[in-house]
């Protein structure tokens, strides 16, 4: 028997059967109500009847990144680094794009089970996760790391897989559509059927939760498509294991226009132009799913303002939940201090933070009604797994569960 694979605390047991952890990217508790009410989710609604299912916090800010990686390496930010899909460089002061393995801090579940001589594939839906969630992956020993916005670029050397497109049948979808989100379920059937993996992640995308509120049609027929997934893969033998890196809110006025607070605009406004600068970790390539607007702001103050005058001005604007300094949001929601703003804004759940309104192009919102994320609203995430839990972990999960100990539980939780 081989050994556990230990990391950041936890000894995770190597199982019989496959594993397979599905982040539903934007995956609000709401939706999943809604479509076990409407009947629409038999299999999801069988798996929290028979196996386990509850409501589980996760990481801040509630992003993509920031949870997709606390989900893969069993941790908080604070301990692997990723906090935020976009930040500002302390050593550097240029603000980049947070998906370059280079600023990750810690293995993940997946390396160590890929290194330890396990089969392991991670599936994407945006490539913009890909190079983090492969990082460390042995494609000489079959393991595999791709997207499916580039899943006809794939190679053996690159990606531990080849043909992609031939093997799922299906075409490369276009990034902005549901179809991009059952490509990587469709290619984790498959994949799973034909070489059966130790370990697999399936991380999909938001693109129409961002545009449609639960129990729409487009929503409901999504649902039903993810939950036909899901029974596959456990008639395939696998332990499915469902969480979510992020909820979804509606942030628009009656009118449907976007709610949104400029707040470099505010700042520059009170206290004096270029006094501050306003980063947006939402930011990311894909601005028609959310226009750079969500619920979470870091602020860098300059030499002549100080962090007391930020969170007065920025305590007192509409639509604002809470503002913290470093030291203080650091310590509430583990994150990394050398990678954090000196005073952090978080709107509340109707409300979208903006830099200045002159940066951002709302037409890229193509009309529809503004719904973000990244605030506390949007923190709370399902997580549902197959089968049961032993008592241990059936009794630890009353005092609450972080939707990255799902791996834990999936692991070494279920009771057979």
């Amino acid at each position: 028997m081989k050994s556990p694979v230990e990391l950041n605390g936890i000894t995770y047991k190597h199982k019989g059967r496959p594993i397979v952890v599905v982040c539903i990217d934007g995956g609000d508790p709401t939706y999943f109500e809604h479509g076990i009410a409407n009947g629409i989710l038999p299999n999801v609604e069988r798996f929290q009847q028979t196996g386990f299912g509850v409501i589980a916090e996760g990481s801040m800010p509630s992003l993509t990144n920031p949870n997709n990686m606390s989900i893969v390496t069993g941790s908080p930010p604070a301990v692997h680094g990723i906090s935020g899909n976009y930040f500002l460089d302390p050593d550097t002061g240029d603000a980049v794009m947070m998906n370059d393995p280079v600023h990750l801090r810690s293995d993940t579940i997946l390396e160590c089970f890929s290194r330890a001589g396990e089969r392991v594939v991670a599936i994407t839906a945006k490539d913009k996760l890909r190079r983090l969630l492969g990082r460390g992956l042995d494609f000489a020993r079959g393991s595999m790391a791709f997207s499916a916005e580039k899943s006809d670029q794939c190679s053996v050397e690159s990606n531990g897989i080849a043909n992609v497109v031939d093997l799922v049948g299906l075409p490369v979808p276009d990034v902005y559509s549901a179809d991009l989100s059952l490509f990587v379920l469709e290619a984790g059937i498959k994949i799973l059927e034909r070489d059966r993996p130790s370990l697999m992640y399936l991380s999909l995308t938001d693109y129409i939760q961002h545009k449609f509120g639960p129990n729409t049609p487009e929503i409901n027929h999504l649902y039903s498509q993810l939950d036909l997934a899901f029974g596959q893969l456990v008639d395939l033998g696998a332990t499915v294991a469902i969480t979510a890196d992020h909820g979804m809110s509606h942030k628009s006025k009656p009118d449907g226009s976007p709610n949104v607070l400029y707040l470099q605009d505010a700042l520059d406004s009170q206290l004096g132009p270029s006094s501050t600068r306003v980063i947006l970790p939402i930011t990311d390539p894909y601005v028609v799913h959310h226009g750079a607007l969500g619920g979470f702001a870091r602020v860098y103050c300059n030499d002549d303002v100080s962090t007391s005058d930020v969170i007065d001005v920025a305590s007192n604007l509409p639509g604002v939940e809470a503002v913290y300094d470093k030291a203080t949001v650091c310590e509430k929601f583990d994150l990394p201090l050398d990678r954090e703003g000196d005073v952090v804004v978080i709107s509340d759940a109707a409300t979208a933070i903006g830099g200045a309104e002159a940066e951002h192009d709302l037409s890229e919102l193509q009309g529809f009604s503004l719904r973000s994320h990244g605030g506390l609203a949007e923190r709370f995430v399902p997580m549902i797994i197959s089968e049961q839990l032993s008592p241990e972990y059936v009794a630890r999960a009353q005092s609450g569960v972080k939707s990255y100990e799902i791996f834990d539980y999936a692991i070494n939780g279920v009771a057979n």
